[in-house]
């Protein structure tokens, strides 16, 4: 019996997340909506893809166009993936040569520590691209000693899938690597139409190609304790994968091939008075797509996302309180035929209260300000109240903005230079007892970026998105578990139209 969720490895007194403030924290002491799928669980249900992952929680749907490799969506409370903010140790995975936000189809299941899912407006905390929430994936950490894994699975359509993690970790310092090899050869997305005589029948017994997919993806850490003050953080991920697809429902022999790359140093000094991080991070996005169109046609992908900052965490009253401040500059950049280019500069704070044991208060204020957009100020509060130990209640009111991409501003198919940042207003109360937790949200977006009369555009009015949610996870027995999720949603334009592609 496979569960989606593996209950008994979530003990909320263990679990820490960081995503939620930019700080790690206890799961029990975080006001906003947060889903936690840790390396139990993943290493449990063999989960092949971040999104099969994903696709366990509360409140995300995924549309894909066909097998592995082929491009898929994530819908977080009826918000499509431009709308997430998607992080591998904290770099922005999200590609700024793509309207579509984060490559979902490419991440696969390898060297990975936990998944983090904060739900609601984090612009407060984040800045763009955070209007739905925030996914961090996080790799998994050296212990001490030196200790290895290996992988190997085999599987339909000739998928094979082998890997191993190498880690060995001193008082001094730590070095670890990781690489996984997946490869398949896949079958045919497209089937015949209703109309066709072959209707019902799959691609690949009427002849049709097979839509094959390769994956590489590598990672290396390093770090070094100066004392016990300071220490100095290095990783670098590589994803290098190349898949076929179809087209147009036509039989074709397309292929894509991105070659993606993920680096971060940070130095961090922790001291009696505050812990204070320096970084700098770099995200590069490379993807080319070849047409054999009785010719060959090839469409070059070419970005780059770079990051400068800063933050310092302040303990003050207790140990359960803090204050964040920090500030961050950030180039988005796309160079192939176009060499467009913007730039960020934000400041942000967040301060956290616990009182009398049993009372969480947070707060977060960011400043945003671009060389091509208006200034935005975005903010977030959340409360979260245990009445008992096992009955707990939060709520929890955002705001942010999602800014246009370079792609929708300046690509190839739809550019609208003209395109302004959305504007969302983000809501949501909730509350737990035991097993059972009920959600209701409710979102507001004003001029919506979207795909209309082949262009993007900002639609005038304000869309609606809001629904509820409901989970329960129970031990039956020993070693076995129940696990029921349900999500409503109602995602509406102004006129009261549903939004394309929402699961109802």
């Amino acid at each position: 019996l496979a569960t989606t969720n593996l209950f008994s490895a979530q003990n909320l007194e263990t679990i820490e997340v960081i995503s939620a403030t930019k700080s790690t924290q206890s799961i029990k002491d975080v006001t906003s909506n947060v889903e936690v799928i840790t390396k139990d669980e993943i290493e449990e249900k063999h989960f092949t893809t971040v999104t099969e992952a994903l696709n366990t929680l509360p409140g995300i749907s995924i549309t894909s166009n066909g097998g592995l490799g082929t491009s898929s969506s994530v819908f977080l409370r009826g918000f499509t993936s431009s709308r997430i903010l998607v992080l591998i140790d904290g770099i922005r995975y999200n590609d700024v040569t793509s309207s579509s936000g984060a490559p979902f189809e490419h991440l696969m299941i390898g060297d990975i520590e936990q998944i983090e899912l904060i739900k609601g407006a984090q612009s407060g905390v984040w800045g763009a691209d955070a209007s739905a929430g925030v996914i961090n994936i996080i790799t998994k950490k050296a212990k001490t000693g030196t200790h290895g894994e290996a992988t190997l699975e085999y599987g339909s359509f000739n998928t094979k899938k082998y890997g191993m993690n190498l880690f060995h970790k001193t008082k001094d310092f730590y070095v670890q690597g990781s690489i996984s090899k997946l490869t398949s050869d896949g079958f045919s997305v497209n089937e015949p139409n209703k109309s066709s005589i072959n209707y019902g029948t799959r691609g690949e017994d009427l002849g049709y190609e097979d839509d094959g997919y390769d994956n590489l993806t590598a990672n290396i850490k390093a770090g070094y304790y100066i004392n016990d003050e300071n220490k100095i953080d290095l990783s670098h991920t590589i994803i290098d994968a190349k898949s076929d697809y179809d087209d147009y429902g036509q039989d074709a022999y397309n292929t894509s091939e991105t070659n993606d790359s993920f680096s971060s140093v940070s130095y961090q000094n922790k001291n009696s008075f505050a812990t204070t991080d320096i970084f700098v991070k770099k995200s590069i996005f490379d993807r080319e797509y070849t047409e054999p169109l009785g010719w060959t046609q090839k469409t070059y992908y070419d970005g780059e996302i770079n990051e400068y900052g800063a933050k310092t965490n302040i303990p003050y009253l207790n140990e359960n309180s803090f204050v964040i401040l920090g500030a961050d500059y950030k180039t988005f950049e796309q160079k192939n035929d176009m060499d467009k280019k913007y730039n960020n500069k934000g400041v942000f704070a967040t301060n956290s209260n616990k009182f009398f044991g049993n009372t969480i208060f947070t707060q977060s204020l960011r400043s945003d300000n671009y060389d091509k957009f208006e200034d935005k100020v975005t903010g977030k509060i959340g409360l979260k109240h245990y009445i008992t130990d096992d009955l707990e209640v939060s709520t929890n009111y955002g705001t942010a903005y999602n800014a246009p991409t370079l792609s929708q501003m300046y690509g190839l198919w739809g550019a609208n230079p003209d395109l302004n940042p959305e504007d969302t207003k983000s809501k949501d109360i909730g509350f737990a007892y035991k097993g059972f937790s009920a959600t209701y949200f409710h979102n507001k977006i004003d001029d919506m970026i979207d795909w209309q009369n082949s262009a993007y555009t900002n639609i005038e009015g304000t869309s609606t998105l809001k629904g509820y949610e409901l989970a329960y996870k129970k031990d039956v027995i020993e070693d076995l578990i129940i696990n029921v999720s349900y999500t409503n949603l109602s995602a509406k334009n102004e006129d009261g139209e549903y939004l394309a592609r929402r699961a109802k």
